[in-house]
């Protein structure tokens, strides 16, 4: 079941750093585009068929504009080279209100903001948005080279420029980023957020564990995950806890899938396991996670999974259907 979209054109699409596009949307009938917060997203849906998602990195007060950056990954299963060769200036384009799964935890004291490549986008925001509200911050931010680095004019040009803090992979080993120093520091109040490659928000997440972080001061959202099928996949059963209705789900089949084809259709998105759109509740039965959106406490409560990549590791799942 797919939810609702708006109708965009696509004002201006612009070069802003080596193989990164920024695309500036705006309501194709000019009317004004649904408020959002820092650290939100929209769902795009590309002209080759695919939807993708894209944080918004402009103003969050803004309502004529949406900005998104986009990097073009040649090893990307084809939304990047779709935004990059497929989408221009004028086209019009379907997209989804603005869902926020990446908030600000206005209630802390300070906030540490750790951006890897083209991670930066919901980041800029988030910074720009404490900067704005005269909270306490700082921005770290990792790039392979200064030519690969997107929003580093914008940085410099803004009122927060002392607190970012930049790391260049191409650079002197003294300014690259000691994610185990940075983190060293467990402190009450401070929230870390991270976004970025997998590799990159991993590391920073497992140091962040391992030196002690409570689960509540850590954000971050994964925007693409390996969730390929597994030689160690099985079928297995879903039943739906209003009808008793039992559905069989096979080993090279997803519940989405196998409940489409019932005839049950839950909201979903990314189909990556990564924006939480498909969450549903478990009433029995043990899942097998294998998504990116849950944390690992949330995994192991095993009360609720994503049907679009996850399976189950009993029989049968009873979900609240």
């Amino acid at each position: 079941m797919k939810t609702p979209t708006l109708t965009v054109r696509v004002v201006r699409k612009t070069a802003e750093a080596t193989d990164i596009a920024t695309f500036e949307l705006v309501d194709a009938q000019g009317d004004a585009l649904p408020p959002f917060s820092a650290g939100a997203h929209i769902d795009v849906h590309l002209p080759n068929g695919l939807v993708r998602q894209y944080s918004l990195c402009n103003d969050s007060a803004e309502t004529h504009r949406y900005l998104i950056g986009v990097l073009r990954d040649p090893a990307s299963r084809g939304g990047s080279l779709a935004m990059h060769d497929l989408v221009n200036e004028g086209d019009i384009l379907q997209i989804s209100a603005p869902k926020n799964h990446f908030p600000l935890a206005h209630e802390a004291r300070r906030s540490l903001l750790l951006a890897g490549g083209i991670g930066i986008t919901p980041i800029l925001c988030m910074a720009e948005r404490l900067a704005i509200s005269g909270a306490e911050f700082d921005l770290h931010y990792c790039t392979r080279s200064p030519a690969r680095t997107a929003f580093r004019n914008r940085i410099r040009g803004s009122a927060f420029t002392s607190r970012v803090h930049f790391h260049f992979d191409d650079g002197d080993a003294a300014q690259k980023l000691d994610i185990a120093a940075t983190l060293d520091k467990v402190e009450d109040g401070t929230h870390l957020y991270v976004c970025g490659p997998k590799g990159f928000m991993n590391a920073v997440l497992d140091t962040a564990r391992a030196a002690g972080w409570p689960e509540a001061q850590l954000h971050y959202e994964f925007f693409a995950a390996d969730v390929g099928p597994s030689d160690s996949d099985e079928s297995f059963e879903v039943k739906l806890a209003s009808s008793g209705r039992v559905i069989k789900v096979e080993k090279d089949k997803t519940i989405i899938t196998a409940l489409a084809a019932a005839g049950v259709e839950i909201p979903f998105s990314c189909e990556q396991g990564v924006c939480g759109t498909c969450l549903t509740r478990v009433l029995e039965g043990v899942p097998d996670h294998k998504d990116n959106y849950l944390t690992p406490e949330e995994q192991a409560a095993n009360d609720q999974l994503l049907p679009c990549c996850s399976r189950a590791r009993s029989p049968m799942l009873v979900l609240d259907l």
